[in-house]
């Protein structure tokens, strides 16, 4: 996906090390309960901590722990049995993804599905996401070695067969798609790069599910640069999909489209729901309501994504949750799954609010909404099958999970709930003494009347305590992106740099997604300065608290165009000398 390439110039972190030598006053939005909270200097001694100076301090969460400790999240499903699977990569397995099926019992085991010589994982728009699809009790897959689709059952034990021609390589990909029962073939998205020297050809295509004869997949919609989201209503008679075009992004403008299919597969008619010409907009995730009404996300009103329904008889669409908060992710991979449509009155959602998530069931009847209480920071991807809710949550004290939460107890606000997985192995409780729970501020950026956000992690270490007055350094974090968000869940390289003293700002600039669109395009023919400004906006308010060294303030970057600007900004702005430290492996 060519287009998305240049944003991510180097997707490395980089440590740049500043020294402030100027003084600054405090300013009027200076705030007492915020800098109490996060006074260092009133540490007192006690008989089990030692006294030693920020940034020096001990800590089990070492360099080599928290490189290994994590696994990917590919995606979740449930067979038709109601064994719950998920898409797992494995950091000691070269990140190989590999699909796994939880045994319900006692111990929650789970056992892989995915033989040895495969890996789960697509490349359509590099990106990738929706790598495969359970149907029954069989899953598609695309297989990252040679990128064909292949077909195993779940039940037989037997080894996946292929479903796509072989081209040689790895040139034609596939990605997120949904099953025909009715035709018995399995619509997706295909990405040919087989013309050299010339732009990926996007396209819908439908492939035969037999695996006898495999044959090239049939074209159903073509002509445009990219696609997603391929969803058949219930009885495949209308397929709907979102497409985009060059120079555009997904989240700056697509459209969404439906066609009617004929008994023999074939797209009779096809009509522009969402995003027709000359409306700006950025509609995504749609589903098909069992009578046949079309939802969808978009930003067309609000400037946030906000749910909207297209009307099948009326041919039109309106908001029915009108609200500044966001009910989707930038699609940089594909499968989101931000609602689930649990009957034709109801729909449970999750949405983000400065800095944090929440989920709420909408009866549509009475246009009532309720919040609904996970004791998460972090909601997003839903998947209900039955009376059950499948969804993957993280927290400050939560590494990125799968709950299943029991909807049967909605009616209490607190809604039962177990981990079935998480992507940290660590016993996190050994480990709960040395983390820090960040703090979401919003800070005044240069540009005057807007703000931005960061959360905000104050340095904590159960075994220690620093000397009265001394105040701890900062590391400014500015997340790769431009639209990528810094996020609350538990993240131990944060944590890393915390129990040895430090604080941490992980910066939400201009350009982060989470807080509608007009912040989302504050980067637009700005990249390197409204970023790079907001970030040291953010170091500019922590210091003016008395609870951070000024003269210590490193900043930590995920792009390398970022950090080329930082150096600018404040070598030749006068805000004090840099010194750069590049980690080894970017020479």
């Amino acid at each position: 996906m060519v287009q998305l390439r240049y944003y991510n110039v180097a997707a490395t972190s980089v440590l740049i090390s500043v020294l402030f030598t100027k003084k600054i006053c405090l300013p009027s939005f200076y705030r007492p309960a915020f800098a109490a909270r996060c006074s260092y200097s009133t540490m007192k001694m006690s008989t089990t901590k030692k006294e030693a100076a920020f940034g020096s301090w001990a800590s089990p969460l070492t360099a080599d722990l928290v490189a290994s400790s994590g696994k990917k999240l590919g995606g979740i499903s449930v067979s038709g049995h109601g064994s719950f699977i998920l898409l797992e990569g494995r950091p000691t397995e070269s990140g190989r993804g590999v699909l796994v099926q939880h045994i319900d019992g006692p111990n929650d085991v789970f056992k892989d599905i995915t033989p040895s010589e495969f890996n789960v994982r697509t490349l359509v728009h590099e990106y990738g996401g929706g790598a495969f699809t359970i149907d029954g009790d069989d899953v598609i897959f695309s297989n990252y070695k040679d990128q064909r689709l292949y077909l195993q059952s779940l039940t037989s034990g037997g080894q996946p067969i292929p479903l796509t021609p072989d081209y040689g390589g790895n040139e034609v990909r596939y990605a997120d798609g949904v099953v025909d029962r009715r035709l018995n073939r399995f619509i997706t998205v295909r990405e040919d790069n087989r013309l050299k020297n010339k732009e990926p050809v996007n396209e819908i295509v439908a492939v035969e599910l037999s695996g006898d004869n495999i044959k090239e997949p049939e074209v159903l919609v073509t002509g445009n640069d990219f696609y997603s989201f391929p969803r058949l209503n219930t009885d495949a008679s209308r397929i709907a999909w979102i497409e985009w075009s060059h120079p555009c992004l997904p989240w700056d403008k697509s459209e969404l489209w439906i066609g009617d299919l004929s008994s023999e597969g074939k797209i009779l008619k096809k009509s522009c729901v969402a995003g027709k010409s000359g409306v700006i907009e950025s509609p995504t995730e749609p589903k098909w309501s069992s009578k046949g009404d079309l939802f969808y996300i978009s930003d067309r009103e609000t400037g946030f994504w906000n749910l909207y329904c297209w009307d099948a008889k009326k041919d039109c669409s309106s908001a029915i949750l009108p609200m500044e908060a966001e009910f989707s992710r930038p699609a940089w991979g594909f499968g989101n799954s931000s609602y689930e449509i649990l009957d034709d009155c109801t729909i449970l959602c999750s949405y983000r609010n400065k800095g944090k998530s929440n989920i709420g069931i909408l009866d549509l009847m009475s246009h009532s909404f309720k919040q609904l209480r996970l004791p998460f920071t972090e909601i997003f991807d839903l998947l209900v099958r039955d009376n059950w809710l499948f969804v993957e949550v993280a927290s400050p004290s939560q590494p990125l999970s799968v709950a299943k939460v029991n909807l049967g107890s909605i009616d209490s606000m607190n809604l039962d709930y177990t981990v079935l997985w998480s992507s940290n192995s660590l016993k996190l409780s050994e480990y709960s003494p040395y983390l820090s729970t960040p703090d979401i501020i919003e800070f005044p950026t240069e540009r005057s009347g807007q703000t931005a956000f960061a959360n905000f992690y104050p340095p904590h270490n159960d075994d220690y305590c620093a000397p009265a007055a001394e105040k701890p350094p900062l590391l400014v974090r500015c997340h790769g992106g431009p639209t990528a968000e810094a996020r609350t869940s538990l993240n131990l390289s944060i944590q890393f740099w915390t129990s040895r003293g430090w604080a941490v700002a992980d910066v939400n600039y201009g350009g982060s997604t989470g807080y509608g669109r007009e912040y989302r395009e504050r980067l637009y023919g700005a990249w390197g300065i409204v970023d790079v400004d907001d970030c040291c906006s953010c170091a500019k308010f922590l210091v003016r608290y008395p609870i951070i060294d000024s003269l210590r303030t490193p900043f930590w970057y995920g792009c390398w165009y970022i950090m080329m600007f930082y150096i600018f900004k404040f070598v030749f702005y006068g805000y004090g000398h840099a010194t750069l430290v590049l980690p080894s492996f970017m020479f």
